[in-house]
């Protein structure tokens, strides 16, 4: 161990799921219910005998569909959970960004939390306070570092986190899904932070669903399958058997899918797409995208969005972004239809994620590679689309003018 930056042995972690009441208004009414408590309360087993080892200076990916166990292993890593069973041992100081906010005290300021997190982190206030320039300018928040961050966005959360996380000296960073939230100037100081981090020779554990950045940062990754490792190699290697498993996934009809989430009151029982031509997409033509629910919904929001292969968000759609062109969705409706005049999309091959979320923003049903299409090579405006890999995705109508 003594040459390991981490060593994950067995872990596994179990939460109990269901609906337990803990007080009745009665004794009769509390005997009555026992029986049936019993029955709606189950474990669900969210990693199980997950073993690996991390070397200093391992740039680590860890991926895997939404649910997959990815952020459960990142907390056990960090301390914030302890495992059911299984040890974990690192070494050295670890930085982490989960889930925007953690750490964070809602009433107290930017700057105080900035302190807060670094006790939590194991630094004197000192070190902090050597520290507090640089972590507030890489922020970008400085005109709010003294407002409660109560009032932060979830984008200055998210800044703030990162920025205290990687400028605490961590010799271990681990960041979960910072590379696709904030706007793209921020990726791209956060892309260069864990850079500077890695040519220092720190360990850096990162999830993300951009496998073009896994494939880009990492010189390993990790997926995670329903709790387990399914594999663990090379980037390329284990993001292949990552969008193989996706596409067996999108071949099947999506109301026989499991690998879904949500409160499942409403849920996709269909999606079609349709063209000029049949089910094919053809840039520049028109495009329809419809999804078929198993109730009403007249109170659902539908959003679906499209990625690249390589899991890079290409754009996205959303009935609760609305526009004086909708058609509103009848009363007794079950279909959801996006219609596109002429499709921006360069020839190649997508998939979509789609989710229902309720009126008081439960989400209903999230299916991640709900579906895989291929556009063909067409006219966008008069002017041919072609693939162009590395170049983005969207063909957009445009016109040369003499200067």
């Amino acid at each position: 161990m003594k040459h390991l930056a981490i060593r994950a042995e067995h872990l596994a972690k179990s939460y109990m799921v269901g609906r337990e009441r803990n007080s009745f208004p009665t004794l009769r009414e509390g005997l009555a219910s026992f029986r049936s408590r019993r029955r709606t309360v189950s474990t669900f087993w969210a990693l199980r005998d997950v073993s690996f080892d991390v070397q200093p200076g391992e740039v680590l990916g860890i991926i895997g569909a939404n649910g997959a166990g990815k952020s459960t292993l990142l907390k056990i890593l960090s301390r914030i959970v302890e495992p059911t069973s299984g040890r974990i041992i690192a070494r050295g100081r670890v930085g982490a960004l989960l889930e925007v906010g953690t750490g964070f005290h809602p009433e107290l300021t930017g700057r105080e939390n900035v302190f807060l997190n670094g006790a939590i982190l194991g630094m004197s206030r000192r070190e902090t306070a050597a520290r507090f320039e640089q972590i507030v300018e890489f922020s970008g928040i400085e005109p709010f570092i003294d407002t409660p961050v109560k009032r932060y966005s979830s984008g200055m959360y998210l800044r703030l986190g990162f920025a205290v996380a990687a400028h605490i000296d961590p010799d271990i960073l681990i960041v979960d899904e910072v590379l696709g939230v904030g706007d793209a100037a921020f990726q791209a100081k956060c892309l260069g932070r864990i850079g500077e981090l890695v040519g220092e020779g720190r360990t850096v554990l990162i999830v993300s669903h951009q496998l073009a950045a896994i494939q880009k940062l990492c010189s390993r990754a990790i997926l995670i399958r329903e709790g387990v490792v399914a594999m663990d190699g090379t980037p390329t290697t284990v993001i292949g058997e990552h969008l193989r498993m996706l596409q067996r996934w999108a071949d099947e009809p999506i109301h026989l899918r499991t690998e879904r989430s949500g409160r499942g009151h409403v849920r996709v029982e269909a999606i079609r797409i349709q063209g000029r031509a049949g089910p094919t997409l053809i840039s520049g033509e028109r495009a329809c995208f419809e999804f078929r629910a198993n109730g009403p919904t007249d109170r659902v929001r539908c959003a679906f969005t499209i990625y690249d292969v390589l899991g890079q968000g290409v754009t996205s759609f959303d009935t609760g972004n609305s526009a004086p062109q909708d058609v509103q969705t009848g009363a007794r409706s079950q279909v959801f239809c996006c219609e596109i005049d002429s499709l921006p999309l360069r020839p190649g091959r997508y998939r979509l994620n789609v989710a229902l979320t309720a009126g008081d923003g439960v989400i209903e049903d999230r299916c991640e590679g709900a579906l895989v299409f291929d556009v063909q090579p067409g006219l966008v405006a008069g002017r041919e689309a072609v693939e162009a890999p590395g170049f983005g995705h969207v063909e957009i109508a445009h016109r040369w003018v003499a200067a």
